[in-house]
């Protein structure tokens, strides 16, 4: 078989197109934290932006902070200014999810492209150090006493912070709408208002409080997984009589628009990513559980979860 001048010139050129089109989509990468710094998102997106360039998939990441209303905040204008934009991400997570059922908002995550789920993080509750609260069961009853009394930051409403304290209420045969939560921004801020007594009880990820509880400047009192996690001697909240267990997935989107081949190129990237040790060392330093899912099949996780989390909410009064 033989190739005229002409058409060898095609082939070279459209094989060059090729290559310097998959190495835009990961060479400068654009990635949106729709939270606060110090936060789960801030944690997982910078954790994720730095093994990416360790794994030698990205050159470079460049991180945009935009917190508030469960990220609400940040994703109409992400998905009207990142359109086809093969660079450029989007942390998310259940948060995000509860977020949008709960303001009953018309802009949604699956406008834009699933590329992974990365972790999932179990909640922990904590008081500060001086507190006279020792247990979960103690906040119990002080909610059984006075329900509003009891005050709960984490947040934004319609979060998995917010959902596990009205599961908690419903546990315990209380009204969950009556509950008293006070929702921040960010990871930071919420432990500024559990150590200046702002709020009688913090939750949120352990990475989030893992400072903190370290240190011994708050006291960790229960966690909402199955199991207690590994190296943490932590109670859960079943082991003391309250039947919750939730968790808090997190993952990564793109840019609305983006071709398949763009896509299949952040996945891998993303893939290879999360073998590297620089996001396994992250993981095990912040108690992250390795949860993949991979492109579509995330996308149609993330309509499943909707619809599960949407029937909670709506039990829990929210």
């Amino acid at each position: 078989m033989s190739f005229s001048n002409h058409s060898v010139s095609k082939l070279l050129g459209a094989l060059l197109l090729s290559v310097s089109s998959a190495a835009f989509a990961v060479d400068s990468v654009k990635m949106m934290i729709p939270a606060n710094p110090g936060g789960g998102w801030d944690g997982t997106g910078r954790a994720l932006g730095k093994a990416m360039i360790e794994a030698g998939v990205a050159k470079t990441v460049a991180y945009e902070n935009k917190g508030g209303a469960g990220g609400l905040v940040a994703l109409p204008g992400y998905l009207n200014s990142s359109k086809g934009d093969g660079s450029s991400v989007i942390v998310m997570g259940a948060v995000m999810v509860g977020g949008i059922i709960q303001a009953k908002s018309n802009v949604s995550i699956s406008q834009a492209t699933p590329i992974a789920r990365l972790t999932s993080e179990f909640n922990v509750f904590v008081v500060p150090a001086a507190s006279p609260i020792k247990t979960m069961k103690d906040v119990v009853e002080l909610m059984k006493k006075d329900i509003g009394a009891v005050k709960f930051g984490g947040g934004s409403r319609g979060s998995t912070d917010h959902i596990s304290v009205a599961m908690i209420a419903r546990d315990a045969g209380l009204d969950a709408s009556k509950i008293n939560y006070v929702p921040f921004r960010g990871g930071g801020e919420a432990v500024t208002a559990v150590l200046g007594n702002n709020v009688t009880v913090g939750t949120s990820g352990y990475s989030e409080f893992a400072e903190f509880i370290a240190s011994g400047k708050l006291r960790a009192i229960a966690v909402t997984s199955p199991k207690r996690l590994t190296g943490i001697a932590v109670p859960t909240l079943v082991e003391q009589g309250i039947n919750v267990e939730i968790g808090n997935w997190r993952g990564l989107f793109a840019a609305p628009g983006i071709t398949p081949a763009q896509q299949k190129e952040l996945v891998e990237a993303v893939q290879k990513t999360v073998k590297h040790k620089a996001w396994l060392d992250a993981s095990v330093k912040n108690n992250w559980t390795q949860y993949p899912l991979y492109g579509n099949d995330f996308g149609k996780f993330v309509e499943d979860e909707f619809a599960r989390l949407r029937v909670i909410m709506v039990k829990s009064g929210m």
